[in-house]
């Protein structure tokens, strides 16, 4: 078709579209402007509220970059050998409270997923009708995921004594808390069709879940599991600052002592655990996530 055939709007409609379109345009515009203005008070209150003080964060940075500098060994080409050997003297002590750490997020992710299995289908609203028992569950786990998994250890510590065992039921606790909510969430966006099938057959509530629901939701409970497992890990490797177990205890105690190179040594181990695993875990759950798709 030729240019010189098209049909030409009239001067007014043009005109009056032009308008609407500018007049739109410019209350985006202002919107935006107002959104972002609000944002920016918004944290200007909360760091006035918070008492946070820029110049001082400023004025102290040199402190800091000091501290990095002063941790870190001096290594040299003709003597590395001998300095790396020095820099990690105490490699058999820490690589096995290392392993201890990961044994903590370990043993703590699975009890936790196991306690949010359970509770998932309870405080999950499609399958059950009681609303009461339905604000229990989501209550519960709520608490779980409130309280920080530190304080639950600094608890467990003074219960249950020093060690392990506070960090495995810190961790339990908080990662109970965390999955239920996403696990309810998993089970509440199912196909309800093969439920209310099984159902009309005059099945119950645990047949339903097992031929019904477990197999819609195993592979992302799976994903999510592996996901939680990670921060477990990082969140592991602190809790020997309270004394639950594992390198924190070692990590918090050069600090405290100004062991420079102790902290930069056992910093690059954990540093190194976590990537590695991190790595591990993403590539199982691709893995998990594209045998599903494949189905």
């Amino acid at each position: 078709m030729r240019a010189d055939t098209l049909p030409r709007l009239d001067p007014a409609v043009r005109d009056r579209l032009e308008r609407g379109y500018q007049e739109a345009t410019a209350a985006r515009r202002r919107r935006t402007l107002t959104g972002f203005g609000l944002l920016v008070a918004a944290i200007l209150l909360a760091g006035w509220l918070a008492d946070v003080q820029p110049a001082k964060l400023f004025a102290n940075f040199g402190s800091f970059t000091k501290y990095i500098h002063d941790i870190l060994p001096v290594l040299r080409l003709d003597t590395a050998d001998t300095g790396v050997a020095e820099w990690y003297w105490g490699w058999k002590r820490w690589l096995r409270q290392l392993g201890e750490t990961l044994l903590i997020a370990y043993v703590g992710t699975l009890v936790g997923a196991l306690g949010a299995f359970l509770l998932s289908f309870a405080a999950a609203g499609n399958l059950v009708r009681s609303p009461a028992l339905r604000f229990a569950a989501r209550r519960y786990l709520e608490f779980c995921r409130t309280v920080p998994e530190i304080v639950f250890a600094l608890i467990f510590v003074v219960a249950f004594g020093l060690g392990p065992v506070p960090g495995v039921l810190a961790i339990a606790i908080h990662t109970m808390g965390a999955l239920g909510k996403l696990f309810s969430e998993v089970v509440e966006n199912i196909d309800m069709k093969p439920v209310e099938g099984l159902v009309s057959t005059g099945a119950g509530f645990v047949e339903t879940v097992r031929f019904a629901v477990l197999p819609q939701i195993l592979t992302n409970y799976a994903s999510y599991m592996l996901l939680r497992f990670e921060v477990n890990v990082r969140g592991a490797a602190i809790m020997g600052y309270v004394g639950a177990g594992g390198i924190g205890q070692d990590l918090v105690e050069a600090i405290r002592k100004f062991y420079y190179t102790d902290v930069s040594a056992i910093l690059l181990m954990i540093i190194i655990t976590v990537v590695a695993i991190d790595m591990l875990t993403e590539t199982l759950r691709h893995r998990v996530l594209g045998a599903e798709g494949g189905r």
